[in-house]
């Protein structure tokens, strides 16, 4: 029997053996491939970089995979500069020309006109506003969507970022015989303050457009455990229903109010805005009596 305990003592060698060489080898292609990952996290990876023959059948096929993915972000890269540079040219190229028939509209309103004149001239110079309304619009949302222009949220304060956006709109609605209350606040969130200014003021200028002369239109902050809520609320004509969810896309005007002035990409814009740094934006409202417009922003 001595040979049989020998021959079981060479197998239990040769399988312990066996599995040590397994688990180091595993630790190796695991070791491997979170270079491999930490190389292309960091922008790194060259495929070159790697001695395939050395490489097991998976770290192969990753290293190809990565490489392969390293070359689709060069070219995404390489796109984004491309529209960079034509949001760049459009923006440069239409200033101009506008801010110069703006100017010419002005001078032409200084000239003695017929009645007639003086509403060709103010047609023209709104129009004209609205072209660069218009055009400052698209390029910032073309900017965002590229990824060109990125979002930096902080955690703050939100008083005083509301503040400013209130101060801009208190004429307007004092023109329009509107009453804007900013209700105090000392709730504070995660949120890039340019750019949530930029939200803010679109819902403050969709209301106080909206709301009818002897309005109000209120703001407030309603804090909870993991978003604040930023309330614009008026008490305009209000959305239907059918409509609510049509009014966060691109260019999208009711017929209740297409007169009105404006180019229907605010709200597009106010929405790019708060999914862009973790939050999200809502209507409710009631036909005849109102809406509310609801910014949430993260609060950590």
């Amino acid at each position: 029997m001595t040979w049989i305990t020998a021959v079981i003592a060479i197998f239990a060698a040769a399988a312990l053996a066996a599995a040590v060489w397994n688990r180091l080898h595993a630790r190796r292609v695991m070791k491997n491939l979170n270079r491999m990952l930490d190389a292309a996290m960091a922008g790194t990876f060259l495929e070159q970089g790697f001695d395939e023959s050395l490489l097991s059948a998976v770290e192969s096929r990753f290293a190809h995979y990565l490489a392969a993915n390293a070359l689709s972000a060069q070219k995404l890269q390489g796109e984004k500069d491309k529209i960079k540079a034509l949001i760049a040219d459009i923006s440069h190229q239409t200033k101009t020309p506008v801010a110069n028939i703006l100017l010419y509209t002005q001078l032409l309103s200084e000239q003695e006109l017929s009645p007639e004149g003086w509403d060709c001239a103010a047609a023209l110079e709104g129009q004209v506003e609205k072209l660069r309304a218009l055009v400052d619009a698209l390029v910032k949302t073309s900017r965002l969507e590229a990824g060109i222009l990125a979002l930096h949220p902080k955690a703050g304060p939100l008083a005083p970022m509301l503040e400013d956006a209130a101060a801009q709109f208190i004429p307007k609605a004092a023109e329009k015989g509107i009453t804007l209350t900013l209700a105090s606040t000392d709730a504070q969130a995660v949120f890039d303050p340019k750019w949530t200014a930029e939200a803010v003021c679109n819902l403050l200028d969709n209301a106080v457009k909206y709301t009818p002369a002897g309005g109000t239109v209120t703001v407030e902050v309603i804090p909870y455990q993991m978003f604040c809520r930023v309330n614009v609320t008026d008490n305009g004509p209000g959305i239907p229903e059918a409509e609510r969810a049509k009014v966060f896309q691109r260019f999208y005007r009711s017929p209740a109010v297409y007169e009105t002035e404006g180019v229907g990409i605010g709200l597009y814009l106010t929405r790019q805005i708060a999914e862009g740094q973790g939050g999200y934006v809502k209507v409710s409202s009631l036909p005849g009596r109102g809406s509310c417009f609801s910014l949430y922003l993260p609060r950590s």
